[in-house]
């Protein structure tokens, strides 16, 4: 299952505005974001999730 399917269309607008991809994907969609922006996107939801899971 592609990280796409597994996070809220909320949560990759969130990651996408504080990435600066947010403009690319409004214009052009998720497609057309640049591997190594999609790599920090995902770096960034991997971090997230593990503050989440801190006790």
């Amino acid at each position: 299952m592609t990280l796409a399917k597994l996070m809220s269309d909320a949560m990759k607008r969130k990651l996408g505005e504080q990435l600066g991809v947010a403009e690319i994907v409004r214009k052009q969609g998720w497609g057309a974001v640049p591997s190594r922006e999609c790599g920090n996107l995902v770096r960034e939801a991997i971090r997230m999730a593990e503050e989440q899971l801190k006790p």
